[in-house]
C-alpha cells in the first residue's frame, strides 16, 4: 500500500481520514496547511507549512517517502498579490495565477498536474476512504415526500447548471421557488444567506421546507475537490428551516 501524503486544509475531514489510514495500517504523513489545518493533525506525523512553500512541502513529502498524495479540507483561495512564495512556488506562481483567472477548477488541476510532475499519484478523498461518498437512497428515517422531491429536482438543476459553468455546487429551492445558489461564499455562507429571508418563503425550525442539493461540476477533479455534506452543513439546514439535502457523487 503505498504511503499518503495528506494535505490538509480545515473541517472534520483530514482527521477522519488520517484516523482511518492509521486504523487501516497504512504509511500516512501529514502537510498541514497554516492557518486552516486543525491542531488535532498534530498527533500524527506531521509538518506545517504555508500555502505559500510548495518547495517545503515537496521535500517533506519525499524525504518521508510517500508516494501518493491526497488534497483535502477547506482552503481559502489565496490573495495572490501578498504571497511570498519559496523558490519552488515562485516557479509555479504565474502558472497558478493564470490558472485562478480561469475559475477554481482550473486552478486546481493546475496543481494536480504540478503534483504529478513530481512524481505523486494524486487520490480523492474517496478513493482512500470509501465511506465517505453517499450511498444511493434516503439517509435515516426521514423520506422525502412529493413536495420535498419537487424541490430536490428544482435544485439540482440549478445546482447542475452552477457546475456547467464553474460557478459553484449548490443550490437552495422551497416549493419552486430557487432561495440561493452557491458561488465563492461557499455553503455554509449561502446558507445563512438563507436563514436571513423571510418566513414566508422558507421552512422554519419545527417546520421545515425547501432542500439544499450539492452537485460535482462536469469538469470537475473530484479527486480534489468533491461536494462535500457535513455535521456543519446540517446544522446550518436545520437553522435555515430545510427539510433536507441531496447530494450526487
Amino acid at each position: 500500500m503505498r504511503k499518503l501524503g495528506l494535505i490538509a486544509g480545515s473541517g472534520p475531514v483530514p482527521i477522519a481520514l488520517a484516523k482511518h489510514c492509521q486504523s487501516a495500517g497504512r504509511g500516512l504523513f501529514v502537510a498541514r496547511l497554516k492557518g486552516m489545518a486543525g491542531t488535532e493533525l498534530a498527533q500524527f506525523p506531521n509538518i506545517e507549512v504555508g500555502i505559500n512553500e510548495l518547495g517545503k512541502l515537496f521535500k517533506a513529502l519525499k524525504s518521508n517517502d510517500c508516494e501518493a498524495i491526497c488534497m483535502v479540507g477547506g482552503v481559502e483561495r489565496p490573495d495572490f498579490r501578498t504571497l511570498v512564495p519559496d523558490m519552488r512556488g515562485l516557479r509555479f506562481l504565474p502558472t497558478l495565477a493564470m490558472a485562478a483567472r480561469r475559475g477554481d477548477d482550473a486552478l486546481l488541476r493546475a496543481l494536480v498536474d504540478e503534483f504529478e510532475s513530481e512524481g505523486f499519484i494524486v487520490e480523492g478523498a474517496h478513493e482512500v476512504m470509501g465511506e465517505l461518498t453517499l450511498p444511493e437512497g434516503a439517509l435515516g428515517r426521514h423520506v422525502p415526500n412529493e413536495s420535498h422531491r419537487a424541490d430536490i429536482s428544482r435544485a439540482m438543476q440549478v445546482a447542475r447548471a452552477l457546475g456547467r459553468l464553474d460557478v459553484g455546487q449548490g443550490a437552495v429551492a422551497c416549493d419552486g421557488l430557487i432561495l440561493a445558489v452557491e458561488a465563492q461564499e461557499g455553503t455554509d455562507a449561502m446558507l445563512r444567506r438563507v436563514a436571513e429571508l423571510p418566513e414566508s418563503i422558507r421552512g422554519v425550525p419545527g417546520h421545515p421546507r425547501g432542500v439544499l442539493a450539492k452537485a460535482p461540476k462536469p469538469i470537475q477533479d473530484t479527486r480534489i475537490d468533491m461536494p462535500t455534506i457535513g455535521p456543519f452543513t446540517l446544522q446550518r439546514v436545520a437553522r435555515a428551516g430545510l427539510a433536507g439535502i441531496a447530494g450526487e457523487t
